[in-house]
């Protein structure tokens, strides 16, 4: 396998399952070293065993201003700026808007969206510093086919990932000149525990989940690991003249016209 992230830093939030493990573990395996970061330190050492001595694990609450600002800048100085940064921290909250209640709205926008603004604060400085430029450096964030097209029910979470595709085009114009590429990874149905969550809350789980599957032109449900090899791409040099660019990953399922 080619290493193509040797020597390089990487910082991935929501790293203790799903998405955010499969992307840490393959960025790993490519050669970077892993800061990662997650709400639960338990399911942090659980990735960091599929790891190694290549990861460090970093329990912080990337949706609380106050927990992002008295860890991370210690957590930076101990094992250096990252070159790469993967926003794969997520939930979703199930509900039409009109039955959100105040609390559920901001918990999704605080999770899917405010905590790319907290980490960007105290990143983006340190990552555009003068002494860096020249690097090939790259922020990822995981955005969604809900970011195109909407889910009934689900309006937070289609507001939410909305909003991360929109930031990732603003973040790549102001990161074109001080040498930071920004760029969105798009997943379909990708099967984590996130969207075990979203299939347990219907009416019948197992047939939500087998319809979500047949969906796809490919048959099938996405995994981490097809998530994972996106996001490398996008962080290695194989993309250095990509920025402000979204790629889906959905099995297909935004390229074909509803028939019934």
């Amino acid at each position: 396998m080619t290493v193509r992230l040797k020597d390089k830093i990487a910082l991935v939030t929501g790293a203790g399952t799903g998405i955010g493990q499969g992307t840490a573990v393959k960025l790993a395996e490519e050669g970077a070293f892993v800061v990662l970061v997650g709400r639960r330190a338990s399911a942090l050492e659980d990735t960091k065993a599929k790891i190694g001595d290549r990861a460090v694990v970093l329990p912080l609450d990337v949706s609380s201003r106050e927990d992002v600002e008295a860890k991370l800048p210690a957590a930076i100085a101990e094992h250096g700026v990252p070159d790469i940064v993967v926003h794969a921290a997520g939930k979703t909250v199930v509900g039409a808007l009109h039955e959100l209640t105040d609390e559920q709205w901001d918990d999704q926008l605080d999770v899917n969206v405010r905590s790319i603004h907290l980490l960007t604060r105290v990143l983006w400085p340190l990552m555009a510093a003068e002494d860096r430029r020249g690097r090939d450096q790259s922020i990822v964030t995981i955005a969604s086919t809900a970011s195109f097209a909407a889910f009934p029910q689900d309006a937070a979470y289609v507001a939410s990932k909305g909003a991360v595709l929109a930031l990732t085009k603003a973040m790549a114009l102001d990161g074109a000149s001080v040498g930071i590429r920004v760029n969105a990874v798009c997943p379909g149905y990708i099967l984590t525990p996130n969207l075990q969550g979203y299939f347990d809350e219907q009416d019948d789980p197992e047939a939500a989940k087998a319809a979500s599957a047949a969906t796809a032109p490919l048959n099938r449900m996405g995994t981490p690991e097809d998530i994972a090899g996106a996001v490398a791409f996008f962080a290695s040099e194989d993309a250095s003249f990509v920025t402000g660019a979204s790629l889906l990953v959905d099995g297909g399922v935004l390229a074909k016209v509803p028939l019934s």
